[in-house]
C-alpha cells in the first residue's frame, strides 16, 4: 500500500464527490451533490477559518476522506479540532487509511493551535470505535442532542 494524505483541493472534488456521497448514504442522509460540493469548496477557500478536508490515496485512487472544522472548547477553555468525518471505502478498511487519516488530523489541529481533535461516531458503529480506541482516543460519556433551524 502506498497511502498519501493530502488537504483537498478543488482538482480533488471529482475523486472526493464520491466518497462523501457514499459516506451520506452510510448514514442514510441525501444532501445534494451541489451542497456537498459547496460544503468543501468553502473549506477550500478559508482553511483557516472553516476547517480542512484531508483525502487519502492509495497508489493514486481516492480511498477516503476526513473533515476537520474548527472550534473552541469552554471546558478546557482552548481551541479545537472537530473531526466531523471520517469515511474509508469497503475496498480500503483494514488497509490503515483510518488511522493515517487519524493522525494527520491530529496534526493539522497542532498546525492550528489545537488543544484536542475532538470527534463523534454512531453507537452501533462497532468498526470505527475499534479504530478510535487503537489510535488511543478517549471515550466520552455526552449524549448528542440536536435541533434545527431551518424553517
Amino acid at each position: 500500500m502506498s497511502l498519501e494524505i493530502a488537504r483537498v483541493a478543488e482538482e480533488d472534488l471529482p475523486e472526493l464527490l464520491p466518497l462523501v456521497r457514499a459516506y451520506c448514504d452510510f448514514y442514510e442522509v441525501a444532501p445534494t451533490d451541489e451542497a456537498l460540493l459547496a460544503l468543501s469548496r468553502a473549506l477550500i477557500a478559508d482553511p483557516q477559518r472553516e476547517g480542512i478536508q484531508l483525502i487519502a490515496r492509495d497508489d493514486g485512487k481516492a480511498v477516503a476522506f476526513a473533515t476537520v472544522y474548527w472550534s473552541w472548547a469552554t471546558t478546557i477553555a482552548a481551541r479545537i479540532g472537530v473531526m466531523n468525518d471520517l469515511y474509508v471505502s469497503p475496498d480500503a478498511r483494514g488497509s490503515g487509511a483510518a488511522d493515517a487519516l487519524i493522525e494527520a488530523c491530529r496534526g493539522e489541529c497542532g498546525k492550528h493551535g489545537a488543544a484536542e481533535l475532538t470527534w463523534q461516531t454512531a453507537l452501533d458503529n462497532e468498526r470505527a470505535q475499534r479504530v478510535y480506541e487503537r489510535v488511543g482516543a478517549t471515550r466520552s460519556q455526552w449524549l448528542d442532542y440536536s435541533l434545527s433551524v431551518r424553517a
